[in-house]
């Protein structure tokens, strides 16, 4: 029997998981640290790993694929929780996972709970994140209007990324594909870093701590 295009992808994210799982289990929660070192666990208190001494997120202002410019600091102080992420469009696998679940993410959220988070994805790809693929992406994934995915030159999302502490580096041997840190940051209505979601998070788990983070 052969597979359809939709059945190869569904196998390729299944095989997507399995490997981060994989990965999760051998490195443990210990692994995981937010820009500037401080390690994440599980508490008891957030669903996701928590910081064990939060601090605040470094700055981040960039323009967006359409061309409008957005800072973090804006969403801060107003009852929101901020979650970042570090995508790129022409990602095969990761990127659209992640991405695919911050959509489920949302979309299990009352229209007032998603009315107390913004979602903010940052480029690791400089050269293939154009405008239009960005466009498409967002597209692709439900994420058109609920996602500020933020592009620039490789200087300005360096930058970024060094205050981050985000890798980014591309495959010597496929300059398509990006080999990058691909976390997501939870991040208080008073702006720090309080809570880390590798790849293989469950949507339920962002939605639980949600409420949690606007209220810090």
């Amino acid at each position: 029997m052969s597979l359809g295009r939709r059945d190869i992808l569904n196998l390729v994210l299944l095989l997507a998981v399995v490997a981060g799982l994989c990965v999760w289990l051998i490195h443990g929660p210990a692994a995981l640290t937010a820009p500037g070192g401080e390690k994440a666990t599980q508490t008891s208190t957030y669903d996701g790993l928590a910081v064990g001494n939060p601090k605040a997120a470094p700055p981040l202002a960039l323009k967006n694929y359409l061309g409008a410019p957005v800072n973090l600091a804006s969403y801060l102080h107003r009852g929101k929780a901020v979650l970042v992420t570090f995508l790129y469009a022409h990602c095969p696998l990761i990127c659209p996972l992640i991405t695919s679940k911050l959509h489920a993410t949302l979309a299990a959220m009352s229209a007032a709970e998603r009315q107390r988070v913004q979602v903010i994805a940052v480029s690791v790809d400089p050269r293939g994140d154009t405008p239009s693929a960005v466009a498409q992406f967002l597209a692709d994934h439900g994420m058109t209007g609920k996602m500020q995915y933020l592009i620039g030159s490789a200087s300005a999302l360096g930058a970024v990324w060094s205050r981050w502490g985000i890798g980014s580096n591309r495959d010597a041997g496929d300059p398509e594909l990006v080999a990058h840190t691909a976390l997501v940051y939870g991040i208080t209505g008073t702006g720090e870093i309080v809570t880390i979601y590798p790849d293989t998070f469950s949507p339920k788990e962002i939605v639980h701590d949600v409420p949690l983070l606007a209220r810090a």
